[in-house]
Parts: C-alpha cells; sequence; structure tokens
C-alpha cells in the first residue's frame, strides 16, 4: 500500500515538473519573440536576370534575410512619404547584404522609387511575427543601445533659427548617405566602437552624434557616391552587425 502511494506522489512530482518547464519555454519563446524590426537602405528591384527565386512582378511580396515567411511589413519611399504593405515570400534568397530586401516592379512603381536610388523604409507590423536576429559579433558589453531615435534623415551641420524651416522643406536631392552603426547610452560606448570600427576594417570616417544626453549615435560618411557607400557597408558587414542601416542625409 505504501508503495502503491509512494508510485502515484512519484508520478504527481514527475507531471507538475513537466508542467512547469513547458510554461518556462513558453516564457523563454515570448521574450525571444518580441524583438520587432526596422531598416532603413537600399531595395533591389527584381528582374529576371537575377539568378534567384521567381518573385510575381505584380505582386506585393518582397524577399528578405531575416523576416519570416507571410510577414507583414510596412514599405515607404521616404522621399515622397508613399507607404504600402507587403508580404515576406521567403528568407532563404540569397543576395548582397547591402540591399535590405528584394522587392517587385509593382512596389517600385506604386512608391514612386527613383531606380537609380531605391531607397526605402521597411517596418515588420505583423502581429506576432518574429526578426531572427543573426547570431553577431557586436560587443555586447559596450553595445548599450539606447530606444533607436527617428530614422528619416539626419542632418549633421548646424542651422541658425532663420533658416531651420526652410531647408527642412527642401528636399536634398544629390547622393548623399551614412552608414548608421548603432545608438549607444553612453559616449564612452560609441567611442570605444568607433575604435574598434578604424583598427579591424580600417573606415576612418566616423562621427558620433549626441541626439540625447543618453543616445549617441554611431555614424559612418557622408558617401557621395553608391559604389564607396557600398564598398564601407559591405566591410562593416564583415563584424556581424545585426541590423545597420543607410540614412539619408537630410
Amino acid at each position: 500500500m505504501k508503495f502503491n502511494i509512494f508510485i502515484i506522489l512519484s508520478t504527481l512530482f514527475l507531471l507538475l515538473s513537466c508542467d512547469q518547464t513547458a510554461i518556462n519555454q513558453s516564457k523563454k519563446l515570448d521574450i525571444t519573440f518580441d524583438k520587432k524590426y526596422k531598416n532603413s537602405g537600399f531595395s533591389l528591384i527584381y528582374n529576371d536576370d537575377l539568378k534567384i527565386k521567381k518573385i510575381d512582378q505584380r505582386s506585393l511580396t518582397i524577399f528578405h534575410k531575416n523576416l519570416k515567411r507571410k510577414s507583414n511589413v510596412k514599405i515607404t519611399n521616404p522621399l515622397n512619404g508613399k507607404s504600402l504593405i507587403a508580404e515576406v515570400k521567403s528568407n532563404r534568397v540569397k543576395f548582397s547584404p547591402f540591399y535590405n530586401s528584394i522587392i517587385t516592379q509593382r512596389i517600385a512603381e506604386e512608391l514612386e522609387l527613383d531606380l537609380n536610388e531605391p531607397y526605402i523604409d521597411i517596418v515588420l507590423i505583423s502581429k506576432n511575427s518574429t526578426y531572427i536576429a543573426k547570431k553577431t559579433k557586436t560587443f555586447e558589453e559596450e553595445k548599450k543601445v539606447a530606444e533607436k531615435a527617428p530614422i528619416d534623415g539626419i542632418k549633421i551641420s548646424d542651422l541658425n533659427s532663420s533658416n531651420k524651416t526652410k531647408k527642412k522643406l527642401q528636399k536634398n536631392n544629390k547622393f548623399s548617405y551614412y552608414i548608421k552603426v548603432a545608438d549607444f547610452y553612453y559616449k564612452k560606448s560609441a567611442k570605444n566602437m568607433s575604435n574598434k570600427i578604424k583598427s579591424e576594417v580600417k573606415l576612418k570616417n566616423i562621427k558620433i552624434i549626441e541626439l540625447t544626453k543618453t543616445n549617441y549615435r554611431l555614424l559612418l560618411g557622408p558617401f557621395n557616391d553608391i559604389q564607396s557607400l557600398k564598398d564601407s557597408f559591405e566591410k562593416m558587414n564583415s563584424l556581424y552587425f545585426e541590423n545597420l542601416e543607410i540614412i539619408k542625409d537630410a
């Protein structure tokens, strides 16, 4: 009799332990899947000469490296404010890391993108969709990243108050972009990262911008032609940063 009671109690203990383990695993998954994604950069407009998986040119679908299939994204042309909702068709298509996505001809037409400079913002909007973070070499002990500031452009030069309004209304049509490395909580952290970039990839055109007293943005640039921008971006990508962005000089 005592042996039977022991067996019953042991079974109940094991079942409760399994339930608790499942709960703990569920909580871990929730934490992982809460990570959101947004990026500014150049897209690659699909054409039949690309030796990749086919995509319907009249669809509102994209290829993306880090977003799950069937995730919904909002794509915006920052130069005219036009936007639309598209779906990720695949995240397994291989293309240059310089491009943040491959989009269809229809998307390019509806957003009225400059085909020579197809610059877009992508924001993940799917409920319960996830950003697949890459295994990165991002120096976590130094990278105290604050909440991202707006990414609709940044002006480096100081403007006096009388000209500021006029400048904001004017579009900057010349090719001038920065690579946004990251935002840091401490200026010292940004400086440490700047030094690592200089030593590891030999890039020197680095700027630290104070957005607030607790938000310092590390930028490379400006770049005035797409080839130098692309070369520097690919050097930075060799350091396995999680989400490099390209920001147009406002």
